[in-house]
């Protein structure tokens, strides 16, 4: 099976998914949603198939392809996954199932087509499978501009209040930071022989001034996308607009192109610039941490309060990856598979909230859980893993980033954890002001509120909560597959870790 073309099959049939759902007739909803669901599961089953197959241990990059495209420019369709792009194609497998499920009713409610609504979804997952599975520059930077818009018309088409100007700024935020990709892509050509392929580029030395100003094209597409703050203000409106659904795969994929780009793209491409910039890049990451937990304490809104959050965890992942260090690097990387678990789930379940009340302000709740019990009790788990309780797996990947950071700069890893402090003002707050405390009398007159969790919404949050839980306990085996990776970039970045005490490494303890 390590012949076979795993990463350009996973690309190409959620297209084909999408094009096939796309013309059914509206007049038959249900089947658009089945066969969607239907296409999703298959792309699951394969990424199964391709993550035991894939050989920890053994090759850094596995199941490359490479097709001819643009000879004249050294343009191919080359594909290739090291163990940072397996987690994250394993996570889009995962959710986009889920997400679907969760948003069966979603195209309804907005009187608008369901066959696109869901054909929308497939796209959004083939654009997201290849800019992580792209091993060749030009390639990524293709699906990364072209990812942009299924999940513009999701937001603007399928959205709630204000979708339209969300969508807009979400659109052109994304477009000036792909910008600033295109040029520094442009440069990286000329310089690197006039080639795109990632492996060829990797051995290009480069000047110290052109290095720093390609590196700053990278990072600033990368940053705006993750988003990194001062970068940061279109997210609570496309999070807030957005559907659910749409919303659990903003937070939980998309962004992380940003973070994924960073390690595959800004460090091992451009090593100096890296560490010139990384004082820059840490002082961002703990802004952003503070900044916005401080904002999502004074949010009224459920769905911007979430985004908010999503910010703040943004923060961590970059302290994470500009620590150059493989405990804080391998956290990074596990923070952005536990947080697209934790944030989706999150958000999913804000979703049917909103659903059954017709509202996300947060001071039209109160009191919920003794209506829906069962809804209230997945919220305060999700509201726990955001915050990183022990024993759910946010906690694991934060632990992670806070020691890899404390042993090479204690103040960044000290004003860090403050971030955690506040992660659970934000959190207890949300839910005690919706589901505890005294019922809210409007709630008992609404319908959806009498409706605690049916089966197909148990379906969507029980993976969830079963992967959260585990991880949380033996994060083991994404950490073996993890580890390699990190270590290979922090080596491009010329950084070693400083000597283990002699209660070993917290890499061995997280295991």
């Amino acid at each position: 099976m390590s012949d076979f073309p795993f990463l350009s099959v996973l690309t190409v049939a959620p297209l084909v998914g999408a094009l096939v759902v796309a013309f059914l007739p509206r007049s038959r909803p249900e089947l658009a949603k089945q066969v969607a669901l239907g296409w999703s599961l298959l792309v699951l089953a394969l990424s199964v198939v391709m993550w035991v197959t894939f050989k920890v241990g053994g090759d850094r990059f596995q199941f490359r392809e490479s097709y001819a495209w643009i000879p004249n420019w050294g343009v191919n369709f080359t594909f290739a996954a090291d163990g940072i792009a397996l987690v994250m194609l394993m996570l889009i497998a995962v959710l986009v199932p889920l997400v679907i499920l969760a948003s069966w009713h979603d195209a309804e409610s907005s009187k608008r087509s369901v066959p696109v609504y869901f054909a929308l979804l497939l796209v959004l997952e083939c654009t997201m499978i290849g800019v992580f599975a792209a091993a060749d520059v030009f390639l990524f930077y293709v699906f990364f501009e072209v990812m942009l818009v299924p999940m513009y018309f999701l937001i603007g088409s399928y959205g709630g209040h204000q979708r339209q100007y969300a969508a807009v700024k979400f659109f052109l935020y994304s477009l000036v930071g792909g910008l600033f990709m295109l040029a520094a892509v442009i440069g990286l050509w000329v310089v690197g022989g006039k080639t795109f392929d990632w492996q060829a580029l990797s051995q290009v030395d480069i000047s110290t001034g052109t290095e720093r100003w390609l590196f700053l094209g990278f990072f600033l597409a990368f940053a705006i996308k993750a988003p990194f703050f001062p970068f940061h203000t279109w997210l609570p409106d496309a999070g807030g607009a957005a559907p659910a659904g749409a919303a659990a795969l903003l937070v939980g994929v998309l962004d992380k192109v940003g973070t994924f780009g960073i390690l595959r793209y800004c460090l091992p491409l451009f090593p100096d610039a890296a560490k010139w910039f990384a004082p820059w890049a840490l002082a961002l990451g703990v802004i952003g941490i503070i900044y916005a937990a401080l904002l999502a304490v004074g949010q009224n809104d459920l769905k911007r309060l979430v985004s908010y959050t999503s910010i703040a965890h943004f923060g961590f992942i970059g302290v994470g990856i500009f620590a150059f260090t493989t405990q804080a690097g391998t956290g990074a990387v596990l923070y952005m598979v536990n947080h697209g678990l934790a944030t989706g789930l999150l958000f999913l379940v804000v979703g049917m909230l909103i659903a059954r009340r017709g509202s996300a302000l947060i001071s039209d709740f109160g009191g919920a859980g003794k209506l829906v019990p069962l809804l209230a009790g997945v919220l305060f788990f999700a509201g726990l893993a955001s915050l990183a309780l022990p024993g759910t797996a946010p906690f694991v990947s934060e632990f992670l980033v806070l020691i890899g950071t404390f042993t090479v700069n204690k103040p960044v890893a000290v004003i860090a954890t403050l971030g955690i402090i506040l992660a659970a003002a934000y959190v207890l707050w949300m839910v005690q002001r919706t589901t505890q405390g005294t019922l809210n009398p409007a709630l008992t007159q609404i319908d959806g509120m009498k409706r605690d969790l049916n089966l197909r919404e148990k379906v969507v949050v029980a993976p969830l909560i079963a992967l959260i839980v585990l991880l949380g306990f033996y994060p083991k085996p994404v950490t073996d597959v993890i580890n390699p990776a990190v270590q290979a970039t922090m080596q491009d970045v010329g950084r070693t870790d400083p000597a283990p005490t002699s209660g070993g490494t917290v890499q061995e303890a997280a295991k």
